[in-house]
């Protein structure tokens, strides 16, 4: 992934560096590289594709933290915060070309394909949460929206390792809901956090999606067990409203059920998953693979 910016401008060259000594987990790469282990593929393919997949997933969050607003993920500045947003959109741009060379060196045309399609289905996502879901407290735009975000990036990582191997029309459908099911337990979670977690560890303002209007699940459990909360009634109307309904809400949403009935959920989600990988060959690639969904949401940030 560093020597994708070789013999291009050194300020692209030190984004780069920046964007990937910043950490992250890796699950996305890592589901792509266990699948093609455990079905055969070229290992040198499958590590262009890892890159690839995660190299997409970077240049996403180089334009979701300019989009809005944040100055840290995971605790470092975001590229946002030290250069202009031009600088930043044309880093972001860079990085999704890149990662497109890279998912075309695996010599897929159906990988290409699904690539390109999702990418325009996290981007068509973005739009709708932009024009669409603020304040929309529906489940439906939810999950149609986590998928987008989230989860349609882990069922390509899965499905597209599979298209590189030799058993590729066998698992392919199981690969893709595995992929699926994971990733919509993932940002489950990962909403689950923006509620439960500390700036200081986040990064980020705690309930930062609804901060800026944006309904997540353990806000729409909450609404269901109390749809008469004038807190949450003025965050959905986009009444004007202070640091304190936040703080009301966020504490209100705590001492509720509704941070266990999303992880209940989020469950539900990673054993349907589970149930998808049960028809695949026996091997430490699928152990591994049934870890990283128990990980997925047993993990506190």
């Amino acid at each position: 992934m560093r020597s994708q910016a070789v013999d291009h401008h050194p300020e692209l060259g030190a984004a780069l560096d920046h964007l990937l000594s910043s950490g992250g987990k890796r699950v996305r790469p890592a589901v792509a590289l266990l699948f093609g282990e455990m079905l055969g593929a070229s290992q040198e393919k499958m590590i262009t594709l890892a890159a690839a997949i995660e190299m997409l997933h970077t240049a996403t969050l180089v334009h979701d933290d300019l989009i809005d607003g944040a100055l840290l993920r995971r605790g470092i500045p975001t590229l946002n915060s030290r250069w202009t947003p031009a600088a930043t959109v044309l880093t972001g741009d860079f990085i999704f070309a890149q990662a497109a060379r890279l998912a075309s060196e695996t010599e897929s045309v159906e990988v290409m394909r699904i690539f390109s399609e999702t990418l325009a289905t996290i981007v068509n996502g973005e739009i709708t949460q932009l024009f669409t879901s603020r304040g929309l407290a529906s489940r439906e735009d939810y999950f149609h929206r986590i998928y987008a975000k989230t989860a349609s990036l882990f069922q390509t990582a899965a499905e597209a390792a599979t298209l590189l191997t030799p058993v590729n029309e066998k698992y392919r459908n199981k690969a893709r809901r595995f992929g699926y099911e994971i990733g919509m337990a993932f940002q489950i979670v990962d909403d689950i956090l923006d509620f439960t977690g500390e700036q200081v560890t986040v990064g980020k303002p705690v309930a930062n999606d609804l901060r800026q209007g944006l309904i997540t699940l353990p806000a729409l459990n909450y609404v269901e067990i109390h749809p008469n909360d004038p807190d949450m009634l003025a965050v959905l109307n986009g009444s004007r409203y202070d640091e304190g309904v936040f703080s009301r809400i966020i504490r209100s949403i705590r001492d509720s059920g509704a941070i266990q009935k999303s992880f209940d959920e989020a469950n539900q989600f990673v054993d349907r998953g589970l149930q998808a990988l049960e028809s695949m060959p026996e091997s430490i690639e699928k152990e591994a693979l049934e870890r990283l969904a128990g990980y997925i949401v047993q993990r506190s940030i």
